[in-house]
């Protein structure tokens, strides 16, 4: 479905966004690299333009620029929204700054997505959106709903609009695994938040999964989600060394949970499944139109319910199943 279509990724110079470009431009589609990073972008380049030169665009620019994001997208079919600050205390100590990328910036996408009728758009959220304690969390959970809502303000335009909820993907910028690996290359102590901290993990390729289930699937205001393991993060240490002597317990930074979770209570009454895809239907069932509501009632008269909140201190993996899932991630070598 994606040969020759014209697909713009914000944040393509992340981690996230820099996989969907490559994994866009293998299937034949027309991919615009959209960011505000010039280096990465210059890199970005560099790796993929002997082999994709004539569908690779490069659109340097800003979310928070209304008018560069509304120029950027004309033409274009699909849109994955990964653009976004992500750091949780980064977010605390700037809190504005949150707000102008991941909420301001989100609706730049919108408004742009439906002046220029945009067929889909997919924004990239967390389970840190999930009751949120944290200000990056808050800004991604009023990008859930500002996204959500587009469906119903977008008028009689084709655009929709979904949302998907990642866990931690494993070995990203900044993520936990890259922290330890470094540590160790150091000879530092591994730092460890705390001995009873959960996280949802999943992989790149089952991020970048989730990604194009949610575009071929959507039908307009739904989160979908992917069934993913949870574990310790001090199951993920002892995978990557061994050495307990050479761990460090810090604590809670600002604006961090213990647990976090993919599904609330609330949203489990509206959580459906199909193999290992949740889909949480939008509650805003009465603002649809007739069409978007009966795809919906047809749909979930024929999938099972979960019955209650997914939480990631829950039926966590063991220290053997954590190992298992890095060695076959390729993340760790025997």
């Amino acid at each position: 479905m994606f040969q020759d279509k014209r697909i713009l990724i914000t944040g393509a110079a992340g981690s996230v966004g820099s996989e969907l470009v490559k994994t866009f431009l293998k299937q034949g589609a027309i991919v615009c690299a959209f960011d505000n990073d010039e280096n990465g972008l210059f890199a970005l380049d560099q790796m993929l333009s002997p082999a994709y030169s004539k569908n690779l665009r490069l659109f340097l620019g800003d979310v928070r620029d209304e008018m560069r994001v509304s120029k950027a997208f004309e033409g274009i079919d699909l849109v994955f929204h990964c653009a976004a600050l992500k750091h949780v205390y980064l977010s605390e100590y700037n809190p504005f700054e949150a707000m102008q990328t991941n909420i301001y910036g989100t609706n730049n996408v919108i408004n742009a997505a439906i002046k220029s009728r945009v067929k889909k758009v997919i924004y990239t959220s967390s389970d840190k959106a999930v009751n949120p304690s944290s200000t990056m969390g808050a800004s991604k959970l009023l990008g859930e709903r500002l996204i959500a809502a587009a469906n119903h303000h977008s008028g009689g335009n084709i655009t929709k609009f979904c949302s998907v909820r990642f866990g931690n993907v494993l070995n990203t910028r900044g993520s936990v695994l890259q922290i330890f690996n470094q540590q160790i290359l150091h000879n530092l102590p591994i730092t460890i938040t705390s001995k009873n901290m959960t996280r949802f993990f999943l992989s790149m390729d089952q991020a970048v999964e989730l990604c194009i289930y949610a575009c071929k699937n959507v039908i307009g205001g739904e989160i979908f989600v992917k069934n993913m393991g949870s574990c310790n993060i001090l199951s993920l240490a002892k995978a990557i060394s061994p050495d307990t002597n050479n761990f460090e317990f810090i604590g809670l930074k600002s604006g961090e949970k213990l647990y976090e979770e993919l599904v609330t209570e609330i949203e489990a009454e509206r959580t459906y499944y199909k193999d290992s895809w949740y889909m949480i239907v939008p509650d805003t069932m009465d603002h649809m139109n007739v069409k978007q509501a009966q795809l919906y009632k047809k749909l979930i008269n024929k999938l099972p319910k979960i019955k209650s909140s997914l939480r990631s201190d829950k039926e966590l993996m063991t220290d053997k199943m954590v190992y298992k899932m890095l060695l076959e991630f390729g993340l760790i070598t025997k």
